[in-house]
C-alpha cells in the first residue's frame, strides 16, 4: 500500500463538502471558534511561534482515531498524546486500557476543553491533560506516543523522538506520515489512515542509512 503524500492528504481534507451548517457545527461542537479566538486575539504570543511550529487545531474524526486504537491493539501501560488538542484520543486510550493516558497541550483553552469532555464522560480524575510545550516533555521513559500534527512539525519531531524514546516504544501518527521513518503497519484509507512506527526499527534504519552514506563517502574519496 503506497503512502499518501502530505499534498494528497491535504486535497482530500479540502474537497470534503460540508457546507454551512457544518462549519457551524464544527465550530460549536469542537471547539474550533474558541481556538480561533485564542489564536488571533487572546494569545498574541502565539504569533511569535514559527510558523512552520504552529499547528491548526483539527479534531480527530471518529474513523481516525478507531485508527489510531487499531494499530495500539496488543500493547500496555502508559500513552502519551503530543499535541492533544480536544483530548479524544487519550480518552479513548484510557477506555482502552491505557493507564496513565497523558495529553500535552499548549492551547490553554484546548486542555480546559479535554478537561471538560472528560468530566462530561465520568472520567475526570482518571485522564491527565497539561499545558506543557511537546519539546520540553520528557520521553524517556513513554511506551506509546500518538501525534496528529503537521509536516513541518513532524520532520523535525522525529529526531526527538528517536532520541528519547526507548527501543520497544511505538509511535502512532495519524493525517500525515513521518516524512523519513518507514511505517511497520498501516491502517485505513486516505485522510483516516494513521502509521505506527517501531522505534528500535527507525534507529536500525538510520544507522544502516548513515553506514551507507559513510561508505559512499569513502568511496568517492
Amino acid at each position: 500500500m503506497d503512502d499518501d503524500t502530505p499534498d494528497e492528504v491535504i486535497a482530500e481534507l479540502k474537497s470534503r463538502p460540508i457546507g454551512g451548517w457544518g462549519v457551524a457545527q464544527i465550530a460549536a461542537g469542537t471547539g474550533l471558534a474558541v481556538y480561533a479566538m485564542w489564536a488571533g486575539i487572546l494569545q498574541p504570543g502565539f504569533r511569535k511561534v514559527p510558523l512552520k511550529l504552529q499547528v491548526p487545531y483539527i479534531p480527530a474524526s471518529r474513523a481516525q482515531v478507531q485508527n489510531v486504537m487499531t494499530l495500539l491493539r496488543g500493547r500496555q501501560g502508559g500513552l502519551v498524546d503530543l499535541g492533544s488538542g480536544d483530548g479524544r484520543i487519550v480518552l479513548e486510550a484510557h477506555q482502552h486500557g491505557f493507564i496513565p493516558a497523558v495529553g500535552y497541550e499548549l492551547n490553554p483553552w484546548l486542555v480546559r476543553l479535554a478537561r471538560f469532555y472528560a468530566w462530561r464522560a465520568g472520567h475526570h480524575g482518571k485522564v491527565s491533560y497539561r499545558r506543557e510545550d511537546l519539546w520540553k516533555v520528557d520521553l524517556t521513559k513513554c511506551k506509546n506516543v500518538t501525534v496528529f500534527l503537521a509536516p513541518s512539525v513532524l520532520s523535525l519531531l522525529q529526531e526527538k523522538l528517536e532520541a528519547e524514546l526507548p527501543d520497544d516504544a511505538l509511535v502512532v501518527a495519524g493525517r500525515f506520515p513521518f516524512p523519513d521513518w518507514k511505517p511497520c503497519i498501516i491502517e485505513g484509507h486516505g485522510v483516516d489512515r494513521a502509521w505506527a512506527y517501531s522505534v528500535q526499527e527507525q534507529r536500525q534504519h538510520t544507522v544502516n542509512k548513515n553506514n551507507l552514506t559513510a561508505t559512499e563517502s569513502f568511496t568517492v574519496n
